[in-house]
């Protein structure tokens, strides 16, 4: 479930953080959850308090007002990132959903910026992955070797676990399973720095603990990635310096280790652990295995990044493939898109695995690429098509396929290209095949494309109603379309997964055309003007804008 809490942006408590896990009241009063000790804030300023699963700030009649966001107001509910001004003090409201399944429960990650335990070790991450290194030639006494050794077997044994994943988010998970296999830590994550903007976020997260929240403090990770430093620390309940980290005290965090994630000289973030109720629960020891953990743990990341930006220059050249057919095309605006997400929520429905949906999703944005070869004039034409310019339309997928042919890497995608257009029983083109004789990639996208040209406003004719569209497609089941594929289809619709892909379904909501492929789509109830959010379609970045009293949207770059 999300986390929310209150931050106090400026004065004397400036960073301090604190839970809203019911209702909270804020004032000059010592009695309120939060006491700010300002004469401009009344003894009972506001309140913050659920109300019909929405988080709610409420005016207690104070005399300066609450302001958010710059204007004032008697009641407001709250958004993440929400400014609240309360006499000169300036508070900001955060709210952090989880998206790491913690233990088989739902749980929070929360940051704390002003909260470290004590830290009683701070050391290179170097000298303390040398000292691991070189530990047999150091001890002497047997019953340590064998220790020695043992670990060093076990470090191996992790880094060969860790470094035949290939998925980021799978290899987060094995590095912080291997990491609480090995340590005796009751929390592991990992935090990661944003290439662009060098910010640490938390991009997986485990508990041992059911239904827990994992509170990680900012202020070790922090000092751990600017200077390469391998920590231990101990109990903060008892150091004064540390008052303001009310979650600490209440989750129980007593120990903690960090250590970077180097990658060479780069730091690429760090893996954080802690162990409740325990003081001192860590040796140095457990700190060398950390330290021996997160270097291997570092290079496999890397190596995942560098696949990934492959993978994503890869898709990006087959959208820009796909936009080009678009610009031709225009009749026909969004249709590549549509057909796309129609194709891949069927394969899913199919039980086709990741990789397979992964081909389903590159080979739906290229099925219509040998479009790029057909005359302007009969793709720009309005009416009915002749006959002979039926047969230059019908060369698009072997055109298709030869422009994919001499492509290792986009040979793959050809039948999805090549056989949308055969038909089950025969009369489909460009080679009549029947039945299984045609490859499944091509039975999917037919049955996909269709529903979406049935479905989509064209210059000669009106979209069909959904409803009547499913219909034509199941009595075209075994003559036109495989039976299977329309069986997925029909699943789909009727359990709602295809919604967010019609070109008009959205057309009557508080809704936008999307300026690149004309699908309508809702606003988020979240986003305000100048805000921007992603088309659920083509996945284009739009900002919202509004002239007079109509919205509409513009790409961003």
């Amino acid at each position: 479930m999300p986390v929310q809490y209150i931050v106090v942006v400026n004065g004397p408590e400036a960073g301090r953080k604190l839970i809203i896990n019911r209702e909270f009241s804020i004032g000059r009063g010592s009695d309120n959850d939060l006491c700010i000790p300002d004469n401009s804030v009344s003894r009972h300023h506001t309140l913050i308090r659920h109300e019909d699963g929405k988080t709610v700030i409420h005016d207690l009649g104070a005399a300066n007002g609450v302001v958010v966001n710059g204007q004032r107001i008697d009641k407001f509910r709250l958004r993440s990132g929400d400014e609240v001004h309360l006499g000169k003090t300036i508070l900001r409201f955060e709210e952090v959903r989880s998206e790491v399944d913690i233990n088989g429960a739902t749980g929070g990650v929360i940051v704390e910026s002003n909260s470290s335990p004590t830290i009683i070790t701070a050391s290179s991450f170097q000298d303390i992955s040398n000292d691991f290194l070189n530990a047999s030639e150091v001890i002497g006494d047997t019953e340590e070797l064998i220790s020695a050794r043992s670990r060093l077997a076990a470090v191996y044994k992790s880094n060969q676990i860790i470094s035949s994943e290939r998925n980021l988010k799978k290899l987060l998970e094995r590095i912080v399973d291997q990491v609480l296999s090995l340590i005796p830590a009751h929390n592991g994550a990992i935090l990661l720095k944003d290439d662009r903007t060098g910010r640490l976020s938390t991009e997986y997260a485990k508990s041992t603990s059911e239904k827990s929240d994992i509170v990680i403090s900012s202020t070790i990770v922090e000092r751990s990635v600017e200077n390469a430093e391998a920590i231990i620390t101990s109990d903060a309940s008892g150091d004064t310096r540390f008052g303001a980290a009310e979650s600490i005290i209440l989750q129980n965090i007593n120990s903690a280790m960090c250590a970077p994630l180097m990658y060479l000289d780069e730091v690429l973030g760090a893996i954080y652990v802690d162990a409740r109720g325990l003081i001192n629960a860590f040796k140095k020891e457990d700190l060398e295995l950390l330290v021996a953990l997160s270097g291997p743990a570092a290079i496999a990341i890397k190596n995942v990044s560098y696949v990934n930006q492959l993978d994503q220059f890869y898709r990006d050249t087959l959208v820009v493939l796909a936009n080009a057919v678009e610009l031709r095309d225009h009749y026909t605006a969004g249709h590549i898109w549509r057909v796309t997400n129609f194709a891949v929520e069927m394969a899913r429905d199919l039980g086709w695995d990741d990789e397979r949906v992964k081909l389903v999703e590159m080979g739906g944005v290229l099925h219509d690429i040998g479009k790029i070869s057909v005359d302007n004039a009969i793709l720009s034409k309005s009416g009915m098509l002749t006959s002979e310019e039926y047969e230059k339309v019908k060369l698009h997928p072997e055109r298709g396929a030869w422009l994919m042919g001499d492509s290792f890497f986009l040979k793959p995608l050809i039948p999805y290209c090549l056989y949308h257009h055969e038909h089950y029983d025969g009369t489909g083109y460009p080679f009549g095949l029947d039945g299984h004789d045609i490859p499944l990639e091509g039975r999917l996208i037919a049955v996909a494309d269709a529903f979406d040209a049935l479905t989509s406003n064209r210059p000669y004719h009106e979209a069909l109603p959904i409803d009547e569209a499913v219909e034509k497609i199941v009595a075209s089941k075994g003559t036109h379309f495989d039976p299977e594929c329309v069986d997925a289809l029909v699943r789909c619709y009727h359990d709602r997964k295809l919604d967010y892909i019609f070109q008009d379904y959205m057309k009557n909501k508080k809704s936008i055309v999307c300026p690149f492929c004309s699908t309508f789509i809702r606003i988020p109830e979240q986003v305000d003007l100048s805000s921007t959010f992603k088309c659920p379609v083509c996945h284009r970045k739009i900002r919202l804008r509004r002239d007079v009293d109509k919205y509409f949207g513009e790409l961003t770059a």
